[in-house]
């Protein structure tokens, strides 16, 4: 039988693993994406010119970098800057070094599930902008908020970009956003980017590139199990495949298994069965409008002060507060 008891389980990834692989549907989370390989394959489809997010959410920010300033430093006092999964910083240094520039003071918190993210940050952060106080911060962003409530008495800005909200189903985003707003006070802002409903076939155009960046990101999660906890996964088994309702504005990213095959995961004692074309869930991609963003922050108990959008209005980065 696929399923028998758990064997004791170190870590996190161990357990999301267990428990992803022996659920039906079988899911695996795309938080474990990311380490040193994953790292750069999602550098490189930021890169990609289907993948519109980036360049939108970097127009914006360059294009009313003072006006956030104006934002941000309210009354002129210190304030900290926390970053919720921060990567390469790319577009965040925008306003870093506008800031910078201006003498404002504020220090920067980069927070990230990946340590080797976070150290790659922070030396570029302290080679291209020696005067930005940084100080890094490992760990999943439930874990992190825990943490931000009280810190050095300083105003807080949450820094949400990329749209990385979207990763949550409309449930889950409602208990972030109020994870979120027990993590401010009243002074304090959220500054969170959220991908916008347009053409479909953009959308999915943007997880599902024809040189299959996407896809072996997508599949690096396999590799990370079979390199950390002793799978035997081959990859080319498996099909990356990307889905998009326009009605809820969702995608959906799946791997489906070509042929029946049965994997073996040493650490877990684990024997993996999949018949011919199921499907492992990876990830969602939540897109959004104003009425559902005003429906979420509703929700959470929190205002919209206001927002920025590119030329397209493809992306919005909203400011939120309690």
């Amino acid at each position: 039988m696929q399923k028998k008891q758990a064997p004791t389980l170190i870590s996190a990834f161990e357990q999301e693993v267990y428990e992803g692989l022996t659920a039906f549907p079988k899911h695996l989370s795309s938080k474990y994406f990311y380490d040193e390989i994953g790292d750069k394959l999602f550098q490189d489809i930021m890169a990609m010119p289907e993948y519109y997010l980036t360049d939108s959410e970097f127009d914006i920010l360059e294009a009313n970098k003072v006006e956030i300033a104006e934002l941000f430093k309210k009354d002129g006092q210190p304030f900290s800057i926390f970053e919720l999964g921060a990567g390469d910083g790319k577009k965040t240094k925008i306003l870093l070094k506008y800031f910078a520039e201006n003498q404002i003071c504020f220090d920067y918190r980069p927070i990230d599930i990946s340590q080797n993210a976070l150290d790659q940050l922070e030396t570029s952060i302290t080679k291209e902008i020696p005067q930005v106080e940084i100080n890094t911060l490992q760990g999943t962003y439930f874990e992190t908020l825990r943490d931000i409530s009280e810190v050095n008495g300083r105003r807080k800005v949450i820094l949400f970009l990329g749209s990385n909200m979207g990763n949550l189903l409309h449930p889950q985003a409602v208990e972030f956003l109020k994870n979120m707003r027990e993590s401010i006070n009243e002074n304090d802002l959220i500054f969170m980017g959220l991908d916008q409903k347009k053409n479909p076939q953009t959308v999915l155009d943007a997880y599902n590139d024809k040189t299959g960046i996407t896809e072996a990101f997508n599949k690096n999660i396999l590799t990370r199990i079979n390199t950390e906890l002793g799978g035997n996964f081959n990859v080319d088994r498996f099909l990356h495949w990307e889905v998009y309702d326009p009605e809820t504005g969702t995608a959906k990213s799946y791997l489906v298994s070509k042929e029946s095959q049965v994997v073996r995961i040493e650490s877990l004692d684990l024997e993996v069965r999949l018949n011919a074309w199921e499907t492992i869930h990876t990830e969602i991609s939540q897109k959004y409008d104003d009425t559902v963003v005003a429906w979420l922050a509703n929700q959470a108990n929190l205002k919209i002060v206001t927002y920025f959008t590119d030329d397209k209005q493809w992306f919005k980065n909203y400011v939120l507060k309690k």
